[in-house]
């Protein structure tokens, strides 16, 4: 096969631009004479007209040849060029082959530049859209994870970053983000998705509600459990717009295609809220909270029916802990026979308490009557 025929297979395959494969070619071409000849030096031009790689080697003159690959005599050089000198140094066509391990470390060192360019034209198209949502079609199912086609670049979504109970499906489309961008593929991967992070879930917001993507509504926080339940915490920028309303849409109609991109995960959206005691309520919904008493800034006791109690902690807990992880507090549920028995300390307190105080005011009484009779 003649070297413009491997070219423009290269070219068709990989759409690279010719004169860079060519130039890569040469370079591998050096690499195997170097291999068989360490201590020569050599060039590589492409002969267009034998459509070849003409390899070159620098020979310097000598009036007697002691070597024959790297010297030539200066008579022969003569028929070159009258001009040339003893001791002058000249490239000229390197007679000499190459076997076939030769030719098996040119392969790798052509492969190796055509994947280090292949790499960085990915990186350099890819790298700004870094931390937004892509779309691809499933390509191939692995026990590692899923690979994704994007256009004519592949992705890789991992088996961590998908979510629980997700169905591989060859040819059907996915969304997710862009998670990282590598400057040189690891493990055969350069690109990297993620489908189970709160950014992404974020992002998916931005995309279906406008007034997201303009920040009239903000989403001042998100935390997941992917594949069970999410809480969004929202604020809206406008007080003409209620961010909870703006972001479900009618009927559900904004939020329903993120829940079908989750694959039914359930989503609650809060309104953030001045009251802390109000923000702990709405985030153990669809619990009904009767009372709330921040103890500190990093723990709060919540009251509620024992029929809410199963619908305040939710399943393996993670409504609670998710309304824990949203507020950045401890929730602490608590029994009304243990409000009933705080009450009675508090009580018992005061009591303890004004006792105290009588006995100190009859101690008062007592030393003054002392005093007065001493001085009649």
């Amino acid at each position: 096969m003649k070297l413009s025929a491997v070219i423009d297979q290269l070219v068709d395959e990989k759409g690279l631009d010719r004169s860079i494969l060519s130039s890569i070619i040469c370079e591998g071409m050096i690499a195997a004479y170097q291999k068989k000849y360490p201590g020569l030096e050599f060039q590589a031009r492409y002969d267009k007209k034998t459509d070849e790689v003409l390899i070159i080697s620098k020979k310097t003159v000598v009036s007697s040849v002691l070597d024959q690959n790297t010297e030539i005599s200066l008579r022969k050089s003569h028929y070159i060029d009258k001009k040339i000198k003893e001791n002058d140094e000249i490239w000229l066509p390197f007679e000499g082959g190459i076997g076939r391990i030769e030719v098996l470390r040119a392969k790798q060192v052509i492969a190796s530049k055509i994947r280090d360019i292949e790499a960085s034209v990915i990186y350099n198209e890819f790298k700004e859209k870094e931390g937004s949502v892509i779309h691809g079609v499933v390509h191939k199912c692995e026990r590692s994870g899923v690979v994704v086609k994007l256009q004519d670049v592949f992705a890789f979504l991992p088996k961590s970053l998908t979510i629980p109970g997700e169905r591989c499906a060859i040819g059907f489309t996915i969304r997710a983000l862009l998670k990282e961008v590598l400057p040189q593929p690891r493990n055969e991967n350069q690109l990297i998705l993620d489908r189970v992070s709160a950014d992404f879930l974020k992002s998916l917001f931005e995309l279906e509600v406008p007034e997201v993507f303009e920040r009239l509504v903000e989403i001042k926080k998100v935390v997941r459990k992917p594949g069970y339940k999410s809480k969004v915490l929202v604020i809206s920028n406008d007080s003409n717009i209620d961010p909870v309303g703006t972001c479900v849409g009618v009927g559900g109609v904004r939020i329903k295609p993120i829940l079908k991109e989750l694959g039914g995960e359930r989503i609650d959206v809060l309104a953030w809220k001045e009251s802390e005691e109000q923000m702990v309520k709405d985030a153990l919904k669809p619990a009904e909270i009767k009372r709330v008493v921040l103890v500190d800034s990093e723990n709060a006791n919540v009251w509620l029916n024992e029929d809410q109690r199963s619908l305040a902690i939710g399943k393996m807990g993670q409504n609670i802990s998710l309304a824990s992880q949203l507020l950045g507090i401890n929730i602490n549920l608590m029994r009304d026979d243990q409000r009933n028995d705080e009450q009675e300390e508090i009580f018992d307190d005061l009591l303890d308490d004004v006792i105290s105080e009588e006995k100190l005011a009859n101690e008062e009484k007592k030393v003054e009557s002392e005093n007065t009779q001493k001085k009649e």
